[in-house]
């Protein structure tokens, strides 16, 4: 597959921005708290997509929880401590944060980034761009995210990798894929 270039010339003749959004490459979405092997896996795949874009085109998202998490509805229904801001497995996993170090970094206190898409939504309103999605996990906040960036914005075209995303089991990840698919978000590589 050919590395996105910083602008893609949309049908009118005009240049078109694609930005990457890194959704919570957090340690403990890896290899901590709540890792998995599938997690683990897409490591690398997530290192080279960030590399194919452009420093400035890259943006990314951290799950960020406070010591009272276990008293959250959210810690009701998951109850495992998790990306406690401050903790090491809050971090972004350092190989991947090496690279993200130009990328505007957005804290989230659940699944969606509302910050993200508002501020997404008021670029799009001033250039024509198009959003890819990467990262942890698929079933969670990748297709949170993905949802709420298609409802703010349903004339953005948004992808999703399936090879640099990972769910929570495999059947929730390809689960996940098929909702997005549904709702116009395309998947490559799934």
């Amino acid at each position: 597959m050919p590395a996105p270039q910083k602008a893609d010339i949309c049908r009118k003749g005009f240049v078109m921005r694609k930005l990457l959004l890194v959704i919570d490459m957090q340690n403990d979405f890896i290899d901590a708290a709540l890792g998995t092997k599938e997690a683990a896996a897409i490591v690398e795949a997530v290192k080279e997509k960030i590399r194919s874009y452009p420093a400035e085109d890259v943006l990314a998202t951290m799950d960020t929880h406070g010591e009272n998490y276990m008293d959250t509805q959210e810690g009701k229904y998951l109850p495992v401590p998790h990306c406690i801001k401050g903790s090491d497995g809050w971090q972004i996993r350092p190989d991947i944060a090496e690279l993200l170090t130009d990328a505007k970094i957005y804290e989230k206190p659940t699944f969606g980034s509302t910050a993200m898409a508002a501020d997404l939504k008021a670029l799009s309103e001033k250039e024509e761009i198009e959003l890819e999605l990467i990262g942890l996990c698929t079933d969670i906040c990748v297709v949170s995210n993905a949802l709420l960036l298609k409802a703010c914005m349903p004339e953005v075209k948004i992808s999703v990798d399936a090879a640099c995303c990972a769910g929570v089991t495999p059947e929730k990840h390809l689960a996940a894929l098929e909702t997005m698919r549904s709702c116009q978000i395309q998947v490559v590589n799934g």
